[in-house]
């Protein structure tokens, strides 16, 4: 028999537990062990006196909570009031965790407090959580430390992902509207085609004549669909994972459709000014936590959201570190737009650089509201006749041979 790997991590079970602390207060909570004994030798750690300690029974059917942006924007703002206060860190998260109303991110700072309780630094015990926390979380909090500026880091911290959440959400509503409209004129069609249009030719079919070249093709494409629903179904599906599985795995599919994205009239705007708007508020987020230059492009390169971008940043990065300026590689690259390459210029001689890229970063963010607004007012009229063209050209294609004999009978 072949013999277990001894790296293997033995399961977390999750386990409820009730006791008491070094003060003598009652205290109740849910921890992750591996059994019950790590479980009470991991509470006594803490201070905790258990008395109780047992495996967490599980419900039949259980609903995994997701942790949203919004809980870590509140979770990063009660933290930068609590320090600022003068709480210690430990006694902060604590008290975090009692008021948190999603259990997921609840266990998340409860793990966390008990972490740095156990000597860990806080970068670190964050770090234990990329799910939650990102690598520029990481990187914020870490210059944060070194400079005595946690409060102040976090602060601004709960800004960034507030605005960057808020733009994430007016872009996706851009994308949505045109793809659910579709969709469900798809599903229309979809419907007429099987059920509706059938009905129309066992009528046509008694009335012993040849039918209109519309109302032909429209019957012979219900046939067509009919007998090959499963293969076009099938063929989009098939398509749209290929497709997903390509932009995963494939970095030079995936840099030809980010560069084609930005080259697609008024939606590669939109995600151009985006892009930018992100990587300027990070940018700016990092360089006012001090944050060194070539560890803030490093960052803005993985959160770019965007290879092409992606690219030009990592080439900026390796220009700067031989000595070049800023803004120079950035306008070389040709992807971002002149008013951008110039406001650095502008800041890097100045010596107002974060202040530029915010505002850099407030202009695009704005830029982005805007045009996302004008796309839906532009979309809906679009939208409108396309689906009067499709579903009304059904229609009329099945009422012409009616019309044809009324006009007969009439005659």
């Amino acid at each position: 028999m072949a013999e277990k790997k001894s790296d293997e991590k033995p399961k977390q079970i999750e386990f409820q537990w009730k006791g008491r602390d070094r003060q003598g207060t009652a205290q109740k909570g849910e921890i992750e062990a591996v059994s019950a004994e790590a479980a009470t030798a991991a509470l006594r750690q803490r201070g905790i006196i258990p008395a109780k300690v047992k495996k967490k029974p599980q419900p039949l059917f259980q609903k995994k909570e997701k942790i949203k942006i919004h809980d870590i924007v509140v979770m990063t703002r009660q933290l930068s009031t609590m320090i600022d206060a003068g709480l210690p860190l430990v006694e902060a998260f604590k008290l975090i965790a009692r008021g948190s109303e999603n259990g997921a991110m609840r266990k998340v700072i409860e793990q966390v407090a008990a972490d740095i309780e156990s000597g860990q630094p806080l970068q670190d015990a964050l770090a234990a959580h990329p799910d939650v926390f990102d690598e520029l979380y990481v990187n914020m909090i870490r210059a944060g430390e070194k400079g005595g500026i946690l409060d102040t880091v976090l602060d601004r911290m709960a800004t960034y992902l507030e605005k960057t959440e808020a733009l994430r959400a007016k872009v996706k509503s851009a994308m949505f509207y045109p793809i659910a409209v579709i969709v469900v004129a798809a599903l229309v069609t979809a419907v007429l085609m099987v059920f509706v249009i059938p009905k129309f030719e066992e009528i046509f079919a008694g009335f012993g004549t040849s039918l209109p070249a519309p109302t032909q093709f429209v019957i012979d494409l219900s046939r067509s669909f009919r007998s090959n629903w499963y293969w076009i179904f099938g063929g989009i599906i098939a398509a749209f994972f290929a497709f997903r599985e390509a932009y995963r795995r494939s970095p030079k599919f995936h840099y030809q459709v980010d560069k084609y994205i930005l080259k697609l009239p008024v939606f590669g705007n939109i995600a151009l000014k985006a892009s930018v708007a992100r990587m300027t508020r990070t940018f700016a987020t990092l360089s006012a936590a001090g944050v060194p230059m070539l560890e803030i492009l490093d960052t803005v390169s993985r959160t770019a959201g965007n290879k092409v971008i992606q690219e030009a940043v990592e080439n900026t990065q390796e220009a700067v570190s031989q000595g070049q300026r800023l803004s120079d590689p950035l306008e070389e690259s040709g992807v971002f737009p002149p008013m951008v390459t110039q406001m650095i210029a502008i800041g890097e001689e100045s010596g107002s650089l974060e202040t530029m890229l915010a505002k850099i970063a407030d202009f695009y963010e704005s830029e982005v509201d805007a045009a996302v607004d004008g796309l839906t007012d532009l979309l809906e009229p679009i939208i409108m006749v396309v689906l009067g063209v499709v579903l009304g050209g059904l229609v009329i294609s099945m009422y012409l041979p009616i019309f044809k004999m009324g006009q007969a009978i009439g005659g």
